[in-house]
């Protein structure tokens, strides 16, 4: 067969623009070819990079994706759409504008000049924080590498990729901090960030949650919806920093975050809507008979909401910690939406309630603001968490069920926090070690879910088709049409 090449319109800018400069060898905006030994040094971990993108990248060979790239970082006019081979997309740097009057919004430092350069205060503490920050980028291309072969539509491979490639691009933009401003420590870090893989047991990546295996694309959703969210509220706080270049670098990467929950709501809701569909046809809510049909029963997807849900949860640490109020302080890491808080932007004496268990009991007890951000933080998370919930539940509203579908008790599978030495059921009952393991099995995945999952997971190739577990999209990418050729595959390509 023959393709042709196909590029939708960009939008067109109406605001100032910070243009990307893609003469260069490693595409950015800081002016890079003015500091020849830092781009040296890039220029010396991106074959690193690319080895790595090759071993533990997507393992379906594609000619080219119909991927989005990066040409300004002006609050318009930023994307550029085209069909790409994933090898040669041009990974790179890139900033938010940089205001030159930005001051520190909170802490200690609150309305001194934001710092261009690290403190050697905290130097140690900001390159945790990026390098912590830089380590879940990667790690969740090597959990999703393989899900392309049991893609249910061009449309949605093309998102998986989309996905992969940004996640590439915010490990870009993480090594370029720890290369520009921490020395060999630095250089160190940004080796040893290609060096953890996902769920190695002698090195593996720094948080919990990702080094779980992503067995399927109802996980793939249920992960960029709930991890990928928590993402979302990281940067936030991270994009409130005092460190000036870290802060820009966080707003330009949540404007491709979005796409990423984007991935992960609509995903959700269309298996939703498809098993519903069936649920309606049938007569039935039976699992053995709506998987007989092949569609996802609703109480494993509740179960798979309710694993993802709870490791997600564990991301934001334990409820009450002095190292948050520490950053806080130092103004390293503010609050979501920081600047559009009413108080005083530095807690001293403030307090807030938080629920602990005590005696068998869920009791309320008052703690200092400044050591409980983590839930201020995780607060904010869950009640926007709910708004996806809600929406999914419409399509079982619209269709005149009964069942809905919920987040469980903050409680429910923690392995971190206050929660983390008892047992919480998914409707809020503190409940002993003998109900737990009598339980479990209706709350989280068995493997014989995951399977029966899987089971049903067989690559779609063919333009505007689907796979019978997943509802189509109302629209496409960037105005195309659902039935366009997101993806050309490697095999397409022998024969073009």
């Amino acid at each position: 067969m023959t393709t042709t090449e196909r590029t939708g319109s960009a939008p067109k800018p109406t605001g100032p623009l910070s243009t990307i400069d893609y003469s260069e060898r490693i595409p950015n905006n800081v002016n890079l070819a003015g500091d020849r030994k830092l781009q040296r040094a890039l220029e010396g971990w991106q074959p690193k990079f690319l080895d790595w993108w090759k071993a533990l990248g997507p393992a379906l060979p594609t000619k080219d994706v119909y991927l989005r790239t990066a040409i300004a970082v002006g609050r318009d006019g930023w994307a550029h759409f085209g069909h790409v081979p994933m090898e040669q997309y041009r990974w790179g740097i890139f900033l938010a504008e940089q205001d030159p009057n930005r001051v520190i919004p909170f802490g200690k430092h609150k309305g001194e000049p934001a710092w261009q350069e690290v403190p050697g205060e905290y130097r140690a503490e900001l390159l945790r924080l990026i390098t912590v920050q830089g380590d879940t980028e990667p790690a969740s291309v090597e959990q999703q590498r393989v899900l392309g072969a049991t893609a249910p539509s061009l449309y949605d491979m093309r998102n998986l990729f989309q996905v992969n490639v940004e996640e590439g691009r915010h490990l870009w933009a993480m090594v370029y901090l720890l290369q520009a401003y921490f020395g060999r420590e630095g250089r160190e870090e940004a080796e040893q960030l290609l060096k953890r893989n996902s769920g190695d047991l002698d090195s593996p990546r720094i948080l919990g949650a990702f080094n779980e295996e992503t067995t399927d694309w109802l996980q793939f959703f249920m992960f960029t919806y709930f991890t990928d969210r928590d993402g979302k509220y990281q940067l936030g706080t991270l994009k409130e920093s005092a460190f000036d270049p870290l802060a820009r670098t966080c707003e330009f990467m949540l404007k491709e975050e979005a796409h990423h929950m984007f991935v992960g709501t609509t995903g959700v809701q269309r298996v939703v809507e498809k098993t519903v569909q069936v649920m309606v046809e049938l007569g039935t809510d039976d699992p053995a008979a709506l998987l007989a049909a092949g569609v996802i029963p609703l109480e494993v997807v509740q179960k798979y909401l309710n694993f993802q849900f709870s490791v997600s949860m564990d991301l934001f640490g334990s409820e009450r910690s002095t190292n948050v109020a520490a950053y806080y302080t130092a103004g390293l890491k503010g609050r979501w939406q920081e600047t559009r808080r009413k108080d005083d932007h530095e807690l001293h004496g403030d307090t807030r309630e938080m629920t602990v268990v005590r005696d068998g009991e869920f009791v309320q007890e008052t703690v200092p603001m400044l050591t409980a951000l983590n839930l201020d933080l995780r607060d904010e998370y869950v009640a926007d968490c709910e708004n996806g919930v809600r929406r999914w539940n419409q399509e079982m509203e619209d269709a005149g069920l009964e069942q809905r579908l919920f987040l469980p008790h903050e409680g429910f599978n923690r392995l971190v926090g206050s929660y983390s030495s008892g047992h919480v059921s998914p409707d809020g009952r503190i409940i002993d070690a003998a109900e737990w393991e009598a339980s479990v099995d209706g709350w989280l995945p068995l493997d014989a879910d995951r399977a029966a999952v899987a089971a049903l997971m067989v690559g779609v190739y063919e333009p505007g088709e689907f796979a019978g577990w997943i509802a189509a999209p109302k629209t496409g990418i960037n105005d195309q049409p659902v039935e366009f050729d997101y993806v050309h595959l490697a095999e397409e390509g022998l024969t073009a």
